[in-house]
């Protein structure tokens, strides 16, 4: 096992438009390009760079940054040789938006483009990434970070963005072919052996005593799930999955942040100059290791800042109505280990043995995705508030994302949630259960499915209907 970090090589990072002094719908309205395209990345800093697919040459992809309220509109030109489309993983935006091949939209075919524009009503973290044969192609690399800036500053030193991947390399240093494979697709998912940030493996961070960061994280690998910890460092949670929190320490002192998840931590340098501090990841018992180290630089410290630390301002998010909230019962089976013997595929009965033939392992409600157009399991009420009583039944964890809205997390286990915080990804442990609520006020057919991409490739995937 590699150790350590990803981010970007190339160059070719794509810039945003100048943005159009016009207003519209009370928006401003900020344009930017993504192309599609084949690239290089230098993966491992001392070894040949690696065949990757990219947004404009990079891995991750040009952020996009914009301001709350803002409208955006994005070409996407596709110079690959595959489909391909865009989600923008978080954002509340209309159906047709959403980038669901076949579902919301058609395929981006080779040589063609195709154009994204939605108002951006929630400040965060966010991000976008392919929806089209997914588990490959967020694994080759196409995807890139969102952030929507607080109408008013953040008074931090440095705003600081690490995407969180990993990826599965051969001895001739190219990524493994082995996509869609049983073992990983009714196991854990697809774990890679060198673990990025931001594009690449990387050793160090360097900071200053004193200064005060907020860190976003993304998770944008197909089945790693991380739980970092900050050696001699306390972060605050302030943010989960865009949506603003009570600050608050996390929990066991380690930051857990599953694929599709983001986390924004506001952290103060509180090392002195000269000192080394490792960040680990602790999240698999056997697999730990040294994502990085911070390294404190030798100039004098910041001044130290006064005043208690306040929440970020709250999002536009309606409230839903727990007393008179519609209740849908959801449960998630199968995998290896698991109790599922058989399920509706193609709405015919089907054995585990014949689903694993089908490349199928896992279900919803006892019913096996094919696709992304399928029957929708529920039709929901537009503006009504819903609660959804969760339980997974597997021996392993799901990152479960609900697209086009975003969620309170009532209870875990019958507890209530400390914080009851927002989301859009909620991660399930095995043999857990989760409530969350909302209110369905975006009208459309919706996806909800396992983050763990080969999860969601082999089955645990279904579609919400807002009416």
């Amino acid at each position: 096992m590699h150790r350590r970090a990803l981010l970007s090589s190339l160059a070719l990072p794509l810039l945003p438009l100048q943005a159009c002094t016009s207003l519209r719908a009370a928006s401003r309205l900020r344009e930017f390009e993504l192309v599609a395209i084949t690239g290089d990345a230098r993966i491992e800093p001392t070894k040949d760079p690696v065949p990757v697919w990219t947004y404009g040459g990079t891995v991750p992809g040009p952020q996009l940054r914009v301001r709350q309220g803002d409208r955006m509109r994005v070409t996407v030109f596709n110079r690959l040789a595959q489909a391909t489309t865009v989600h923008w993983h978080g954002l509340r935006v209309p159906n047709a938006m959403d980038g669901v091949p076949h579902l919301t939209q058609h395929p981006i075919a080779p040589g063609g483009r195709h154009v994204y524009e939605f108002d951006v009503p929630d400040s965060g973290t966010y991000w976008y990434h392919s929806h089209f044969q997914s588990s490959e192609q967020l694994d080759r690399g196409l995807y890139g970070t969102l952030i929507v800036e607080e109408r008013e500053p953040v008074p931090v030193d440095r705003d600081l963005t690490w995407v969180l991947d990993d990826w599965r390399i051969t001895p001739a240093g190219r990524i493994s072919e082995t996509f869609g494979n049983a073992h990983d697709m009714a196991h854990a998912g697809r774990i890679g052996n060198v673990v990025t940030v931001n594009g690449s493996v990387r050793e160090d961070f360097s900071v200053r005593a004193g200064e005060r960061l907020r860190l976003r994280l993304v998770n944008a690998a197909n089945a790693r799930i991380f739980g970092l910890a900050f050696h001699g460092h306390r972060p605050l949670v302030i943010a989960i999955d865009g949506q603003p929190v009570e600050p608050h320490e996390p929990e066991g002192g380690r930051v857990v942040i599953a694929p599709g998840m983001r986390c924004d931590l506001l952290l103060d340098a509180a090392g002195r100059p000269g000192e080394r501090h490792e960040v680990h990841d602790l999240f698999y018992p056997r697999g730990r290791y040294v994502l990085m180290e911070f390294i404190y630089e030798q100039n004098a410290p910041l001044p130290a800042r006064p005043g208690a630390i306040m929440a970020l301002p709250a999002n536009t998010v309606p409230e839903p109505d727990l007393v008179n909230a519609g209740t849908h019962d959801i449960v998630f089976q199968g995998g290896m280990m698991g109790t599922l013997h058989q399920a509706l595929l193609d709405g015919k009965p089907t054995d585990m043995r014949a689903m694993l033939r089908r490349g199928k392992a896992w279900a919803v409600n006892g019913m096996v995705s094919d696709g992304h157009e399928m029957k929708p399991m529920l039709e929901l009420e537009r503006g009504r508030s819903y609660r959804l009583r969760m339980r997974n039944e597997t021996r392993w964890h799901h990152p479960i994302h609900l697209h086009g809205h975003t969620f309170r997390v009532l209870e875990r286990n019958g507890k209530p949630t400390r914080h009851q915080e927002w989301q859009d990804t909620v991660l399930m442990s095995p043999d857990e259960q989760v409530e969350v609520a909302f209110v369905a006020d975006n009208p459309g057919d919706w996806m909800f499915h396992c983050h763990i991409l080969e999860h969601q490739d082999g089955g645990m995937m279904t579609v919400l209907r807002v009416r």
